[in-house]
């Protein structure tokens, strides 16, 4: 009988689920690969045991070492649980602004918590420049650089992108996704377009990001102004995402991604985060562009959980301005049921 490591042998593997109604809406297979299921809850904890794996094979982690990283949720938490069960210390840098229940969820996974003010990536107290220096200054500690280390693309090489191959079993007509690190739509991109070129590579971006005019036309320039989306979006080309090959992008607005962030709940039963409803808001929106026949697979991030007080709370809906996006009924806040732009 094979045995594996708690966390790290149950990351990977996840189902490929047929969302249906979407699927019949638009006449082709709209699928999504269920990250959430993960044991960490969500797409990070692969990038998590990489980095870890590579840092250990390299020697620059050791027994009593320190991970550091800087992070806007996700990634800590899958680093926060690889670091237990190995017995390495967790230190995450993580900007204030974002859902607090990732910092709770942190917490309680025995993570050193540091929160810093949310600035643009320029400023030398952003979350990941304050990351590195702290890794510098903690002996034995090695920083995880999730945006620029390569490890993370590479990792959806060699296990998300020939699941999604094999699990469709070469059909497939196209890949969609947002992009953080960049690292899930680098190591996946790769992957399909190393099997057959022809499938087509889309990037989902929200407001604020500078990615979806960088596809178009070449150029970082923001579209709008700022997102309700975590951990998704940004104003650079990471090492990661340079590994990309996209073909598209498709600018997707909040009042989408929230809309179908409730249409998954309700109509096919997924309780998920903000990522997952923009990833599926696009996914629909190149649905009806290429037509009924095609199959069109895309990325269930995480969990709704960690959003509760944000993306499923009513009150914080109305400050938004988003609250009838996401059905509008006052006396259920989640009893809800596109305007994208492609390049």
């Amino acid at each position: 009988m094979t045995r594996r490591a708690a966390f790290s042998g149950s990351v990977g593997n996840t189902p490929l689920i047929r969302l249906e109604r979407f699927s019949a809406q638009t006449g082709c297979e709209i699928l999504g690969k269920a990250e959430f299921l993960n044991p960490g809850g969500s797409v990070k904890d692969r990038a998590a045991r990489a980095i870890v794996d590579d840092a250990e094979r390299r020697g620059t982690l050791r027994v009593g070492g320190t991970v550091v990283e800087g992070t806007a949720g996700n990634t800590g938490i899958g680093l926060a649980h690889v670091c237990n069960e190995r017995g390495y210390r967790c230190v995450i840098v993580m900007p204030d602004n974002q859902a607090p229940e990732k910092e709770q969820l942190l917490r309680a996974l025995g993570a050193e918590v540091r929160l810093v003010r949310a600035v643009p990536y320029a400023d030398p107290n952003h979350y990941q420049r304050v990351a590195a220096r702290t890794a510098q200054e903690i002996p034995g500690a090695v920083w995880a650089n999730q945006f620029d280390n390569t490890v993370n693309a590479q990792a959806h090489f060699e296990t998300t992108g020939p699941e999604i191959w094999a699990q469709t079993d070469g059909r497939i007509d196209a890949f969609v996704a947002a992009a953080g690190t960049g690292g899930t739509l680098a190591g996946v991109s790769r992957y399909l377009k190393s099997k057959r070129d022809e499938v087509i590579i889309v990037l989902a971006d929200p407001p604020g990001s500078s990615l979806y005019e960088f596809v178009r036309a070449g150029t970082l320039k923001p579209t709008g102004t700022s997102s309700i989306t975590e951990g998704i979006g940004t104003g650079r080309v990471t090492a990661n995402l340079a590994t990309a090959r996209i073909d598209e992008a498709l600018h997707i607005e909040d009042r989408e991604t929230v809309r179908y962030v409730y249409r998954l709940l309700h109509e096919e039963g997924l309780f998920l985060g903000s990522t997952s409803g923009i990833n599926v808001a696009a996914a629909v929106e190149l649905a009806r562009r290429l037509g009924p026949g095609h199959r069109v697979v895309t990325v269930l991030c995480d969990g709704g959980s960690k959003y509760l007080s944000r993306l499923f709370n009513t009150t914080w809906l109305e400050q938004k301005g988003l609250f009838n996006f996401a059905g509008g009924n006052t006396r259920n806040p989640g009893n809800a049921w596109g305007n994208a732009r492609v390049a």
